[in-house]
């Protein structure tokens, strides 16, 4: 046999036998004994062998210490070891190493960047202002020439709407796409719902000619984080009929899918709908875990039905800090304060196996504001920032409050409120009137009314309180005026909203609305219940 077939057959012999040895490679140890088997055979150098060590310690072993020693040992590592380190660095994430790698590489002059490692440098653009990430590796980016390239223009189309929230630049690049993927289309969607454009980025959904679960998400997900529960639930319904239906088995919901749906379900309190999911996440195999349940419980107590969530919540085997906050806030939700407490209790007793967060605070805050225990809430207060370190964000604000404010303890309250290191928005107000009501403070619900005016102008219900408040205090003239000001300038009363579910459908009613398909039956039955009082 010729020397130099020789030479390649042993070459491929030796490639599985790396290849077969590192897919055994357990720890480190593993590793570095098949890094000094190479090293004895004189492969300490070799790109090849080089960069399978360094992408499976860091990818596989996620030791990215190790994988940096192998890679800055190397005399002239080649553009796939730049691009496995830079990999490695942004799916820590560790944003500063992966640019810092990706300038010395530009700096040094070799070796050439190629179009794949820039999705990666770009995904580390978000640890950086504009001006430093995403516009300074997009004039690279022009400067090598690789716009063109559809993995790059993807790249980018997400990187602006993502980490500069310059939708602007991003649908430009889009619309000059010479070949959409249906990566990039999602990557488009997704930064309209970022910034809450809902109505463009479904726009751009339905213009999909090929969907898949991701693009599916991206669009249920970002209505249900934008408050569009009705459109979510509707886009999962068609999302299913797609899946059963056989037009596309590519569609078929994942747990992300079904967790976004679960919780627009417990907004629109659909429990008939959120049991139905329940049963379809057990028979497509898609749980349990803590991410379903966690979704499952919150559903559910949002929905009212506690006994279901505990259930839920019984069940889970592994439960993280979520599983406990879930529950603890539907205990805290519903009124249910010793039972909410109780769950904190038994989780403290696991020890520093869970350790308590904000949100936990803001369940048991509440817990405590529902049944009335002031000293609890208070002695939970201090718990949180002086034990734990929690910095109070302004739901902690608000439920302290609300809480000192409803047992008329004002002095307290106004002391908390002069203290806090954000500005007071409408809950902290809010809460602050709830009590002066409560407890007859004129003078303080009155300061309070011409905060919320101050956040809100617009809003009319609270130009409307303030003239009450001054009409009971005798304040007439300061009555005209905040009336007269309110005709002047047009603004309206927010009207009240409710919904109920009926058929697995949800109706949605404002105060005094007349245009629901149903509204004649539904006046005829309330003049009948009427009539029988």
């Amino acid at each position: 046999m010729p020397t130099a077939k020789l030479q390649a057959l042993n070459q491929l012999n030796l490639n599985q036998q790396i290849s077969t040895t590192l897919e055994k490679c357990k720890n480190l140890n593993h590793l570095k004994q098949l890094q000094a088997f190479l090293l004895t055979l004189g492969h300490g150098q070799t790109q090849f062998f080089a960069f399978k060590l360094v992408r499976f310690c860091a990818l596989t072993l996620a030791n990215l210490d190790y994988a940096h020693f192998i890679f800055a040992h190397l005399n002239s590592p080649n553009v796939y070891l730049y691009t496995a380190m830079i990999t490695a660095y942004a799916s820590q994430p560790d944003h500063t190493s992966a640019l810092l790698l990706y300038r010395n590489m530009i700096r040094r002059g070799r070796p050439r960047p190629n179009h794949f490692i820039y999705p990666h440098v770009l995904k580390s653009c978000s640890g950086f202002s504009e001006s430093q990430g995403t516009k300074s590796v997009h004039t690279q980016i022009l400067k090598w020439g690789f716009v063109g390239y559809p993995v790059v223009q993807t790249a980018l189309v997400d990187s602006y709407s993502r980490f500069c929230s310059d939708l602007g630049t991003a649908r430009q690049l889009f619309d000059e796409m010479s070949v959409r993927n249906v990566v990039s289309w999602t990557a488009m969607i997704s930064g309209y719902m970022r910034i809450g454009e809902v109505g463009n980025a479904i726009l751009l959904f339905e213009e999909i000619p090929e969907r898949d679960v991701p693009s599916w998400n991206a669009a249920i997900a970002g209505c249900t984080q934008n408050g569009f529960f009705t459109e979510a639930i509707f886009l999962f319904r068609r999302m299913i009929i797609h899946a059963e239906g056989g037009n596309d088995r590519n569609e078929k919901p994942n747990q992300v899918t079904v967790v976004c749906a679960l919780s627009a379900c417990g907004h629109l309190g659909m429990l008939q709908l959120g049991r139905w999911i329940h049963g379809y996440i057990y028979k497509n195999g898609l749980g349990p875990n803590s991410f379903i349940s966690n979704a499952l419980v919150d559903m559910y107590g949002k929905c009212g039905s506690l006994k279901e969530a505990r259930c839920v919540f019984d069940m889970t085997s592994e439960r993280s800090l979520m599983s406990w906050n879930s529950m603890i806030n539907c205990l805290a939700l519903h009124g249910q304060s010793t039972s909410a407490i109780g769950l904190f209790e038994e989780m403290m007793q696991l020890g520093g196996e869970v350790r308590p967060d904000g949100i936990t605070f803001v369940g048991l805050l509440n817990a405590c504001t529902h049944g009335g225990l002031v000293d609890k809430g208070c002695e939970y207060y201090e718990l949180m920032t002086r034990s734990y370190g929690i910095e109070p964000q302004i739901e902690h604000y608000g439920c302290v409050i609300d809480l000192l404010g409803r047992a008329g303890r004002f002095e307290e309250t106004m002391e908390i409120i002069r203290g806090m290191r954000i500005e007071p928005d409408e809950v902290v107000w809010g809460s602050l009137l709830n009590g002066c009501k409560i407890h007859g403070r004129a003078d303080l619900a009155e300061f309070a009314v011409q905060r919320l005016i101050e956040i809100y102008p617009n809003n009319a219900g609270y130009g409307i309180m303030l003239a009450n408040l001054y009409g009971e205090s005798g304040k007439w003239d300061e009555a005209g005026r905040v009336r007269k000001m309110l005709k002047e300038r047009n603004v309206q009363k927010t009207p009240g909203c409710s919904w109920i579910e009926m058929d697995n459908k949800v109706h949605q009613f404002y105060s005094a609305d007349k245009m629901h398909p149903g509204t004649d039956d539904i006046y005829k039955v309330l003049e009948g219940l009427v009539g029988l009082y």
